[in-house]
């Protein structure tokens, strides 16, 4: 029998898991705890529950080229079970805390260029082929090649651009920082609040958010995300009681006691599309276009959140790889296929499950009870509804400052083949708005310099492929135009 003393000295990591869930998910194993899963589930909801009300609005707002347009009511459905499954899905059989819903490139790509030139079903047909496309990568394993081939250095500029993606996302759903009209007539992108200053009490309860929220994670005190969240929501409830605000004020979500607590689904979008229907109306070769441009976004989108996510987790093994790699990868394409089936546009994985990590959660758990509310937010979505983004934001400006602080001194910076592309990288996914763009521009970065340098060996082969694609990727544009798709 071991001493108490001995006792004491084991780890967290090294004690005997306590029940078949821990054993599961391997919850002590990675130095977690239920309730730290929990608290990480729910804080990840919250930080992504906006897409209910985004996702529907992107696609309502567009129109096929008959002029009809989606049910804003049947899309809040096909988003929340969307969501609710592919996460369930990545809780259960990936057993990661990475959370999936409505991509949001992808659903302005399908309402905005797709749709028009076609029908919402034969659209979503296309979204579900580029799913397919991405399971077929994964099962022949070259998906998993292409994660493989970047080098240490690059993986962590991802991950820091990431960080600084989420950080940009966060100060602009706070309306701490907004775009400068175009009407302004200035080379200024983006400036402070809404006018050069900050006004309005939302803003000031963002401000309050990531005070609050950063002090309680400094004096370490747990749950420090939730209780944030928790607190500001509280207030912006009561000052919007109080105050005279003006409802676009909020942004999507506004404050207040919902009149109705539950909210009957309306299921009338799943199933309705047409596998190759597309291809009939546009044609072949700009057909192929549209779903090439679908799964080079979801593709590094996803790859770049995932990998930041298990980065940031402390999920990776000493080589830098996830084990179990193929499933959540494999995931992530029946994701993107299953928001075609539902009329939900590609699902993927969403950044701001590093909310939930930066919460404690290292588990497929915590997977778990994010999907859980995502399916009761198919009937009380007037209660999830009731968190507006100055509450949730404070916690994406707060685990973007985390992840980033945790890498920036292990870059080499001094070797311009690698501090460059990861420069492009950090740089240009919050200045574009999206993962994708840094990530392609890192790539092109790093395989330039190292071939100007002499140094070519050290490009993997698979390197100059991913490469040239995101040539042709940035390209886009001039050969839409080119083949009169555009």
């Amino acid at each position: 029998m071991s001493s108490p003393a001995a006792a004491q000295e084991l780890s967290p990591k090294d004690a005997p898991p306590r029940h078949w869930i821990d054993r599961y998910f391997e919850i002590t194993q990675r130095g977690s705890t239920v309730g730290r899963e929990l608290r990480g589930g729910v804080v990840t909801f919250f930080a992504m529950a906006y897409i209910i009300v985004l996702n529907p609005i992107i696609l309502s707002s567009g129109v096929d080229k008959y002029g009809h347009h989606l049910s804003s009511g049947q899309l809040v459905t096909a988003t929340c079970i969307t969501a609710a499954f592919t996460t369930l899905l990545m809780g259960v059989i990936g057993r990661v805390p990475i959370a999936l819903a409505a991509g949001l490139g992808v659903n302005s790509m399908v309402s905005l260029q797709i749709a028009p030139k076609t029908t919402w079903p034969e659209a979503m047909g296309m979204v579900t082929l580029a799913g397919i496309c991405i399971m077929i990568l994964v099962a022949t394993g070259l998906r998993q090649r292409v994660m493989a081939m970047i080098p240490d250095g690059l993986r962590k500029g991802i991950t820091m651009g990431i960080g600084l993606f989420i950080l940009m996302v966060g100060m602009v759903d706070g309306g701490f920082i907004s775009r400068v009209p175009d009407a302004a007539h200035t080379t200024t992108p983006v400036q402070l609040g809404s006018d050069g200053h900050l006004n309005g009490w939302p803003v000031l309860c963002f401000v309050l958010g990531v005070l609050l929220m950063l002090v309680l994670m400094a004096r370490k005190v747990p749950g420090a995300v939730l209780i944030s969240i928790a607190v500001v929501t509280v207030v912006a409830i009561i000052i919007n009681t109080i105050a005279t605000i003006p409802a676009d004020s909020w942004g999507l979500t506004i404050p207040s006691w919902p009149h109705k607590v539950v909210a009957a689904p309306d299921f009338g979008l799943m199933g309705k599309l047409s596998l190759f229907g597309g291809f009939k109306e546009v044609g072949i070769l700009p057909g192929i276009l549209f779903v090439f441009s679908i799964l080079l976004s979801t593709f590094f989108d996803a790859m770049g959140t995932i990998m930041g996510v298990t980065e940031e987790a402390g999920l990776l093994d000493e080589n830098g790889d996830l084990p179990g790699m193929s499933k959540v990868l494999m995931i992530d394409g029946v994701a993107t296929a299953l928001g075609g089936v539902s009329s939900s546009s590609g699902s993927t994985a969403f950044v701001e499950s590093t909310t939930g990590v930066g919460e404690g959660a290292r588990t497929g758990l915590a997977s778990v009870f994010t999907g859980v509310l995502f399916a009761l937010a198919l009937f009380l979505s007037p209660i999830a509804l009731v968190v507006p983004q100055q509450a949730a934001a404070p916690a994406l400006v707060a685990v973007g400052f985390l992840i980033l602080s945790a890498h920036v001194r292990s870059i080499d910076w001094s070797d311009y083949t690698i501090g460059v592309p990861v420069f492009f990288t950090m740089l240009v996914m919050p200045l574009t708005y999206s993962i994708t763009s840094g990530i392609g521009a890192g790539f092109i970065a790093f395989t330039v310099l190292k071939a100007a340098t002499g140094r070519v060996r050290e490009i993997p082969w698979m390197m100059w492929i991913v490469s040239v694609i995101f040539v042709v990727y940035f390209a886009l544009g001039p050969i839409e135009q080119a083949l009169g798709v555009g």
